[in-house]
């Protein structure tokens, strides 16, 4: 068991190393984020038993149930307190005391409850991103507790029946009440099938001492859970906000310019002026692609352009500071400005002089609202 110790306590260090940073938070291709919350979360189970041992595979299956109670303290890391129990087998197939004896098969069952703590890692998550709309989520887990066996009726009237079977291997027959500690590990898969309810499938593999089918071995006894139950979500396990719709910002019309009246000397009227306009073309969090419904803000500044030859146009990358760091920041910021430039001129014929292309990384932010300084800006004048 100390070996088990020493693999559990490596595993949860290097869990809390890898899940310190993992994603909390996460955009969908509309725009839309969503912020991970901690959450409570419970597992309904059942399924069947396989107690490793020398009987017939179909003699050493017998009905399981396991009950959960998790946390979920970030999108990779959890931990659930778990009881499972119902029934383990022991038995033998072919024993014989000496040559020439009969061959005898036997099996047995008892009962037990074996309740503990088991630390869960999302794989999913871990290596692929918090997602919040993912169907298939895949977990490992490490976990260890007390089993307490009771009920083991059956082999005590086969060893009073049969004497000679303590010659065999039942040195660790017990009675009455044990408990004995275990360590397990495992897998679950689950299937979402609504906000708050998933359809999950699990495999475990559970170790004790050499005294827990009442037959010594000089080895950990065995044994292996397959389960299929569901997992809900107590309370809510992320929050959605709905992408902001940008305003559009309309020149406001220049006011008529006031002409002093002087007779009879007719005063020349004054040129109209030409009022700068700005168009801001968003982004998606770590993408330099210009959307669909942008490109029409880049049209906009194209139509300015044509109607006044002799204006130019100021085009200027940003990125949120609220994620990455400088390094890429500076570099998609400065994407997010050539990708722009470079529609200007290839795709809509703007001449490279009455551009002039700048970045600004995530040192500057045009905007409160972190998620808008994904952005290039269009100032044309």
């Amino acid at each position: 068991m100390k070996s088990i110790k020493t693999f559990l306590a490596a595993s949860l260090l290097a869990a809390g190393t890898m899940t310190a940073a993992a994603q909390a938070t996460y955009t969908d291709q509309e725009g839309n984020d969503y912020q991970f919350k901690k959450h409570l979360f419970l597992d309904l189970q059942a399924g069947g038993q396989y107690t490793l041992g020398e009987g017939k595979f179909g003699d050493m299956l017998s009905p399981n149930f396991q009950i959960g109670l998790g946390y979920q303290f970030s999108p990779a890391f959890a931990m659930r307190l778990q009881a499972n129990g119902l029934q383990s087998r022991g038995g033998w197939s072919g024993f014989r005391d000496k040559v020439g004896d009969a061959p005898f098969t036997a099996k047995y069952k008892f009962n037990y409850v074996a309740s503990g703590v088991d630390f869960m890692l999302n794989l999913s998550n871990l290596f692929c991103g918090w997602n919040p709309n993912r169907v298939l989520n895949v977990t490992a887990f490490l976990g260890a507790g007390v089993n307490v066996a009771y009920g083991n009726d059956e082999v005590q009237d086969i060893a009073a029946n049969l004497q000679n079977l303590n010659k065999y291997n039942l040195e660790y027959l017990w009675d009455g009440t044990k408990a004995r500690p275990f360590g397990r590990g495992g897998v679950d898969v689950s299937i979402r099938v609504s906000k708050n309810v998933s359809i999950m499938l699990e495999g475990n593999a559970n170790v004790l001492t050499d005294k827990y089918n009442s037959k010594k071995a000089g080895n950990s006894d065995w044994y292996f859970n397959a389960l299929a139950g569901v997992r809900i979500n107590l309370g809510k396990s992320h929050t959605k906000r709905q992408k902001p719709q940008p305003v559009e910002e309309t020149p406001a019309p220049a006011p008529a310019p006031v002409q002093e009246y002087v007779a009879p000397v007719e005063q020349p009227k004054a040129e109209p002026k030409v009022e700068d306009i700005r168009r801001d073309v968003f982004f998606l969090i770590n993408s330099k692609t210009i959307r669909t419904q942008e490109q029409h803000k880049i049209q906009e500044i194209v139509d300015f352009l044509h109607n006044n030859p002799e204006a130019k146009v100021e085009v200027t990358g940003y990125a949120d500071a609220g994620t990455g760091n400088n390094t890429i920041n500076d570099r998609l910021a400065k994407q997010r400005a050539q990708v722009v430039t470079k529609a200007l001129v290839e795709k809509y014929g703007i001449a490279k002089e009455r551009i002039s292309t700048d970045s600004k990384g995530a040192r500057v932010q045009p905007f409160a609202e972190n998620n808008k300084n994904r952005v290039t800006i269009m100032i044309a004048k």
